[in-house]
């Protein structure tokens, strides 16, 4: 007696069906699970065979074998008890029709009911994808899988309810809105630029970071407010597009970070990991291949806060996916690419005690000391920076007025048509101005006589890289983008110039 339902598994933030094969032959009572399986799957006949008993079915004590096909790709995870318990079922003759078509996923517990699984979502785009008529998940998971259009996307409480649903049309749930229409509903974090006192400079640098996504580096001593103008960057970036929540929320589906019932990802990702994580928690990768902050962080913000307490092997391994905006994970056995187009936005202190060049404290380090802290930061990962931003401490006056700075949706609204600019200029072949191509930028930073002879004494005196320069002008892009300039002269260099602390106040004080 054999038995074929239809299941799938996660690789990366992707799925790939599989086919579930339940045998039941006689002999002595034996559970055998083959294709590769893992863990969770290995595990899963426990509760597949205690889920079967308590929910009113007979379990066979005859010699069982289930095979997850393709058997050369390692499976884990607990999403193919439910599979197996019901290819158990219909090979036994125990479920009235077969379920054909369905693409079936779910973890059971010991009382026949069922939980939510990861990668629900990427699930039920590979079912799509393969043609199948319709997807059957967890009822917590199916606002998640519902986003997806041109599917049947059903939800289901336990074992009993999809036995029934073949058998004799018992009913499962359905999605009860429209997803787009969700989606409009968006909502905010709590958060505004409105609630910061002072920091003029700071917070036109990130408005112009925001603008063409711009990598930040800020510096400025304890308590002078970077983290929460970092926390706040993301309220006033345009916002996710229906294409960009998929893609977030597939990330977080697989990351098993959506809580239980949610639909699509509304707001842009911020993600702040401590300076002690480790390069696999950044980058991604792990036995199960699972993304990293970097990943999580995608179409959204990367904070560091205490940049140079990281680990160098950490940091230097943002180089890569900074400039291809992918990280691609190889281990022994796979090979998984995760995307990575996020903004970085990095903070620390000017030495180790963080009062250097601040008026309100004394610095206690040596100059050793604070060349030696500062040297931490590699002079490559310091050039993918757009802007460096001096932050200094907060004015007595400024931190006893009221708060009366500009809301973060007035300064939303410069960002989206600076970012609609730069979307006619490309034409849909690069998103903003810190992705633009060589090309592109010989194209759109056309520099007459004047700004080109200003730009070549800036050069000389900051020493500039290639890539400090390249970036030098894609800042001065974005600033006369946000005054809706054509073209940008020396005023422009002038601005992006100032937010280049590090150029001005080490490589010249050398």
């Amino acid at each position: 007696m054999l038995a074929r339902i239809r299941s799938a598994a996660v690789l990366g933030i992707d799925a790939y069906l599989v086919e579930v094969e339940a045998d039941i032959a006689n002999g002595l009572p034996t559970f055998a699970t083959v294709g590769l399986p893992h863990g969770a799957v290995k595990e899963g006949r426990e509760r597949v065979g205690a889920a079967i008993a308590n929910s009113g079915f007979e379990f066979p004590l005859k010699r069982i074998t289930v095979n997850l096909a393709p058997a050369d790709v390692r499976k884990d995870g607990s999403a193919f008890d439910l599979p197996i318990a019901l290819g158990i079922l219909a090979a036994t003759g125990q479920l009235g029709g077969a379920p054909e078509g369905y693409v079936i996923v779910g973890e059971l517990g010991l009382e026949g009911g069922l939980r939510p699984v990861r990668g629900a979502l990427p699930i039920a785009l590979a079912a799509k994808h393969a043609g199948a008529r319709g997807v059957i998940v967890p009822v917590q998971n199916l606002a998640e899988a519902g986003v997806v259009e041109g599917i049947e996307v059903l939800g289901a409480e336990s074992l009993g309810q999809v036995a029934a649903y073949f058998s004799d049309g018992g009913l499962l749930r359905r999605a009860e809105a429209d997803p787009r229409d969700l989606f409009g509903q968006r909502t905010t974090d709590g958060v505004d630029f409105s609630e910061v006192r002072g920091q003029e400079h700071a917070k036109r640098a990130l408005e112009i970071a925001a603008a063409g996504a711009h990598n930040v580096l800020m510096i400025g001593p304890p308590g002078s407010g970077k983290t929460m103008l970092a926390r706040r960057l993301p309220t006033i970036l345009p916002p996710l597009s229906w294409e960009e929540a998929i893609d977030v929320t597939r990330i977080y589906s697989v990351a098993g970070l959506l809580p239980g019932g949610s639909g699509p990802v509304r707001l842009r990702p911020f993600r702040s990991p401590h300076h002690t994580t480790s390069a696999a928690a950044m980058i991604g990768g792990g036995a199960g291949a699972r993304p990293g902050e970097i990943t999580l962080a995608h179409r959204g913000v990367l904070f560091l806060d205490e940049l140079p307490e990281f680990h160098r092997d950490v940091l230097e391994a943002l180089r890569q996916p900074l400039e291809d905006r992918e990280v691609t994970v190889a281990r022994a056995q796979l090979t998984v690419t995760f995307p990575a187009a996020f903004m970085l936005v990095g903070a620390m202190n000017p030495c180790p005690c963080g009062h250097h060049g601040d008026d309100g404290a004394d610095c206690l380090c040596s100059p050793p000391q604070v060349a030696r802290y500062l040297g931490r930061i590699s002079g490559p990962l310091l050039d993918r920076f757009d802007l460096h931003v001096d932050v200094p401490r907060v004015s007595p006056a400024d931190l006893t007025a009221p708060p009366v700075g500009e809301p973060s949706e007035r300064i939303r609204a410069r960002v989206c048509a600076a970012r609609e600019h730069q979307r006619r200029r490309f034409a849909g072949t690069c998103a903003c101005n810190a992705l633009m191509t060589a090309k592109q930028m010989r194209r759109s930073c056309r520099l007459a006589e004047g700004p080109r002879a200003f730009l070549r004494t800036a050069i000389e005196r900051l020493g500039l890289s290639a890539r400090g320069y390249d970036r030098l002008l894609r800042v001065a892009r974005t600033i006369a983008d946000l005054e809706g300039a054509a073209e940008f002269g020396e005023a422009h260099l002038a601005e992006a110039m100032q937010y280049r602390v590090f150029d001005r106040s080490l490589r010249l004080s050398g």
